[in-house]
């Protein structure tokens, strides 16, 4: 089952009949594997074995705890979602448990994808020198995919800040199937555009 939109850009009404009463659509034994770190998760043969891919991208968006914070700010409020052609309700709240809908532009129609925050996690250390925050969302069912996705900025300790994503999927039906070359792809044009919208706002570029 997939959720398209034909006419415009999908309400909030739509966004929220497409996410509720749905579970995750992914084994429980994978919830939360997104939290570590990119090597280990290329590394994890159990992920691999069961025909997930892992995708990851990690982009230098500034310096110092001032970006830091407002690289936190903006993943709260959605900035790297804000893309012509995806976006996600920039009022969804940043917690666990939070339902929400992707909706990606496809030729035509808007694509629905529902999905659920599985994890929130933040970190620093004594002196405020290291600093990270990020979350990971799992897909539901109903999404073309299935695994889980993590948006995080950490500073490290010479101060830069970085801006990640990790995720780890597969298909989940026929269509998704025939069509994952595509979405691959898709996923890495977003990682791109994603990482500019944060560069750019945490720059002051942005509008």
């Amino acid at each position: 089952m997939i959720f398209l939109a034909w006419s415009s850009r999908p309400s909030l009404q739509e966004q929220t009949s497409f996410v509720n009463g749905f579970k995750f659509n992914y084994d429980d034994k994978f919830r939360g594997r997104t939290a570590k770190s990119s090597s280990n998760l290329q590394q994890d043969l159990e992920l691999s074995d069961s025909g997930f891919v892992v995708n990851h991208a990690r982009t230098l968006v500034g310096s110092g705890i001032e970006t830091f914070e407002k690289g936190k700010i903006a993943l709260q409020n959605w900035r790297h979602f804000s893309l012509h052609w995806v976006f996600v309700d920039p009022q969804t709240h940043i917690q666990n448990g939070s339902n929400f809908c992707v909706c990606f532009k496809a030729l035509f129609p808007w694509i629905l994808m529902p999905l659920q925050i599985a994890y929130v996690n933040e970190s620093k250390n004594n002196n405020g020198s290291v600093a990270s925050f990020g979350f990971g969302s799992g897909t539901l069912q109903g999404h073309m995919l299935a695994g889980e996705e993590r948006f995080s900025v950490t500073m490290d300790e010479k101060s830069n800040v970085w801006y990640e994503i990790l995720s780890f999927s597969k298909p989940t039906n026929f269509l998704s199937f025939i069509c994952y070359p595509y979405v691959l792809l898709m996923q890495k044009h977003f990682a791109r555009e994603s990482s500019m919208a944060m560069q750019n706002h945490l720059s002051g570029k942005s509008k």
